[in-house]
């Protein structure tokens, strides 16, 4: 607990508050002796990549628990969104949202389609549905929409949009496996769906991802594509890469969703923990869950008023930082401020003022099996001191002339 003194901060050049760095998403690894297990035979088999039995056993167990009739499992999230969106048959304009990891804009332009950025909704700071349709032009071929830290996108409204325009849809759930929008499992709706298994996320294959979709013929088509565009020995039928998911990564993906219940009930300790933490702190207000639906509260995120917290939200970070805690400003400064596409739109903030505003709030905190209510009950005492003292922590750092930016500074 910090004593009540600026001297105590570690952005002072003193010692972090924590000896180990917290990051967000430290990853979470399970039932080590079943994954051991795993490995062992997977060795024993000598079968490590092509389609083998733990790929089988993951792919049908995905399904089962999301009820979607296909699952193929894939080398990383990435290449499941351009196998996605290619096997659809995307070209010309892809809408998107820009308040999302880059690569949902990437898997787009590595294929030559042009990816055009709608503004988040105020609310559920997911894409738009109201923004999409003056966004489509005689060469938009489809949307993507992607639900965000868990929390799902208007999924009815964007499919009917979809259908009136004769749009093909893919949702990225990268965020979202396990959650749930009417009660009903992310992962069936659209054309396809897009899951993530990097090490950050809350089920995590090391390194992987996969492509979710209740069409019989595009799942066919997609199996194809992510061997090469294999239908047969020595027979391709199609234009294909290699997106094939290794055995070992199977394997550890398999050995998280053992653990499922158990990293989620962590989340959700570490999410209450955090709202009752920061509830009474000025200007500091955590995004909701909404409780009624499953979730798998991966994803701790908090909006910084500047003007009454008296602090920027890059300060608060910053000040963090020093602290060792790695908070993360998901998903700053928006993609339609990423190379290459802020010289190929560089007005296009102008249409996106949701996002600009959101992206200059927000950060994401440490949770997951690496923190626990303790950790979080000193992570929200030194937000709070923050806050208390900011004026007095700008004006000592406007004196010892720290090396920020002066915008941190401003309010």
């Amino acid at each position: 607990m910090l004593s009540n003194s600026l001297s105590t901060l570690g952005i002072f050049s003193n010692q972090p508050e924590f000896g180990q760095v917290l990051h967000v998403g430290k990853p979470n690894i399970g039932d080590r002796e079943k994954l051991y297990s795993r490995i062992d035979d997977m060795l024993d088999r000598g079968w490590l990549t092509n389609n083998g039995p733990f790929v089988q056993q993951l792919e049908k167990r995905i399904s089962e628990y999301l009820d979607v009739k296909h699952c193929v499992a894939m080398c990383n999230g990435t290449v499941a969104l351009e196998i996605a969106t290619r096997s659809l048959g995307m070209s010309g304009e892809v809408i998107v949202p820009s308040l999302t990891f880059v690569a949902t804009a990437h898997a787009l332009q590595w294929q030559e389609v042009t990816p055009i950025f709608c503004d988040a909704d105020p609310v559920s700071f997911t894409i738009d549905p109201k923004q999409i349709e003056r966004f489509i032009t005689p060469r938009t071929t489809g949307i993507i929409g992607v639900h965000l830290w868990g929390r799902p996108c208007h999924i009815e409204a964007i499919e009917s949009i979809a259908r009136k325009h004769n749009l093909r849809l893919v949702f990225d759930a990268s965020h979202a496996f396990g959650c749930t929008s009417k009660g009903k499992r992310i992962g069936g709706f659209g054309d396809a769906e897009t899951l993530s298994f990097h090490a950050t996320k809350f089920i995590n294959s090391f390194e992987g991802g996969a492509v979710l979709t209740n069409n019989d013929e595009l799942a066919e088509k997609i199996r194809f594509m992510k061997n090469f565009g294999f239908k047969g020995m020595d027979d391709v039928g199609h234009i294909g890469t290699n997106g094939k998911m290794s055995e070992i990564s199977a394997a550890m993906c398999l050995t998280s969703i053992d653990n499922l219940e158990e990293f989620v009930a962590i989340n959700r300790e570490n999410y209450h923990a955090y709202r009752d933490g920061l509830k009474f702190v000025p200007g500091i207000r955590i995004h909701d869950i909404d409780e009624r639906e499953e979730n798998n509260y991966q994803y701790v995120v908090i909006d910084i008023d500047r003007e009454q917290a008296n602090m920027s939200r890059d300060l608060l970070m910053k000040i963090l930082h020093a602290e060792n805690i790695r908070v993360r400003r998901y998903f700053y400064p928006g993609c339609h401020r990423m190379e290459p596409y802020r010289s190929y739109y560089p007005n296009a903030g102008a249409l996106l003022p949701i996002t600009e505003k959101l992206t200059e709030r927000q950060l994401c905190l440490p949770t997951g099996t690496g923190i626990n209510p303790d950790l979080i009950k000193k992570i929200c005492s030194i937000i709070q001191f923050a806050v208390d003292n900011s004026n007095h922590i700008i004006e000592r750092l406007k004196t010892e002339k720290k090396d920020l930016k002066l915008e941190f500074l401003k309010l």
